[in-house]
């Protein structure tokens, strides 16, 4: 976005002079730009999704939901896959299928390219571990084989969650009931673990959902869900500060999932329950929102689906902007991919900064007698980037 700056100049007596700058910020605007797939079981059709991504040329790959028979077992004839669509949001074809072989999966969540090598990483729950594609779609290997946590009591989702990478390439995986997030190599190698503590306090989680390291800093931004807020650690995982707490005013959040970072560090977070979306600054500042619930016809909020209900809310509300649930979300080149949870669709928006807004920052001033020069202080910012994935019985959590 540029350099941005604006000067004052204030007389502070005579033949006293300051120049000053303040830093701004460019405001951050969502807008409503279309949608990918529909509510379905058909190929190209959406149903739970889970973790978005897009690929350098604009293909958007969307984790579709777990097949399920009526006494409970999986039902690999649908979803359980990968559905790619091209730029203009048509339906190009499915990565991977149901099942329990190489490459199959029971239950695809969190999907993600690794920017250093190409690769297409996804996490598949109910198979326990993390499956690697290369950029067209072919099997690589599977990876941290039993490593994540299975269910604990009082929840309904366990496994991989988000899916983050470093500038070398290294794979951040979080571990949702774990309270942890697993490092990997590039080739599915561990070499470490962040956290592991479930709690309430500073650098201790109730379930990492969205995992999103700044392109930045390399600060690693955490959707810490049942405490209601975003946990900032630092880039070997030293817990710094949080942001958010439970509710539903601006800056609010009930069970956050997706989470997303650009190259000006604004941070946007799915705020399922609520469904929307919310921005914040680095430091936590709240920016904006968009999105409302999905409403029947008397205007009232539509409840997520039933346990034992399809895997939509009833009725539909495919009104722009309107969620049940916000889930996945990825980011790229100005556009933040929304996973419409129980609407069986992504919606995009367009992000932009259309005016400046003052932002707190230390002013350099420079008394001068008489006459002289004064030193101006210029920031620079930018924009840019992808997850997470939640199993649709987590509306019981509420």
């Amino acid at each position: 976005m540029g350099l941005v700056k604006n000067l004052s100049i204030g007389i502070l007596g005579t033949g006293f002079m300051v120049l000053a700058t303040a830093a701004q910020a460019k405001a951050v605007t969502l807008t409503y730009d279309t949608s990918i797939g529909s509510p379905g079981f058909g190929p190209g059709q959406l149903f739970v999704p889970q973790g978005i991504t897009v690929d350098k040329q604009g293909n958007t790959y969307i984790a579709n939901g777990r097949g399920v028979n009526p006494d409970g077992t999986p039902n690999y004839n649908f979803g359980d896959n990968i559905e790619k669509f091209s730029p203009s949001g048509q339906y190009i074809g499915a990565i991977g299928s149901g099942g329990t072989g190489p490459g199959q999966f029971d239950e695809p969540t969190t999907v993600d390219f690794n920017p250093v090598t190409g690769d297409l990483y996804a996490g598949d729950v109910h198979n326990n571990r993390v499956n690697q594609f290369d950029s067209q779609g072919n099997f690589i290997r599977s990876f941290a084989n039993g490593d994540f946590t299975g269910l604990i009591p009082g929840r309904l989702f366990f496994g991989p969650s988000g899916v983050t990478f470093d500038k070398a390439g290294n794979v951040y995986v979080g571990d949702f009931n774990g309270e942890r997030i697993l490092k990997f190599t590039p080739d599915g190698k561990q070499i470490g673990v962040i956290g592991g503590t479930v709690g309430t306090a500073l650098g201790e989680t109730q379930g990492v959902a969205g995992v999103r390291i700044s392109p930045v800093s390399g600060n690693i931004f955490v959707a810490d869900q049942y405490n209601n807020r975003v946990q900032v650690l630092d880039p070997n995982g030293k817990p710094l500060y949080t942001f958010g707490s439970a509710g539903s005013g601006p800056g609010q959040l009930i069970h956050p999932i997706g989470i997303e970072v650009d190259d000006q560090e604004n941070v946007y977070v799915a705020d399922s329950v609520n469904s929307r979306v919310q921005v914040f600054d680095k430091n936590g500042k709240f920016l904006t929102s968009y999105g409302q619930p999905a409403l029947d016809a008397s205007g009232k909020p539509v409840p997520p689906p039933g346990l034992t209900d399809p895997p939509f809310g009833n009725p539909l509300d495919l009104t722009p902007g309107k969620f049940n649930w916000t889930g996945g979300t990825s980011y790229k080149n100005g556009k933040l991919y929304v996973g419409d949870f129980f609407q069986g669709r992504v919606q995009v928006l367009n992000v932009e900064g259309r005016k400046q807004v003052p932002e707190p920052s230390s002013l350099l001033g420079l008394a001068l007698l008489g006459f002289g020069a004064a030193t101006v202080t210029l920031r620079k910012r930018g924009q840019q980037k992808p997850v997470f994935s939640l199993e649709k019985e987590l509306q019981k959590q509420c």
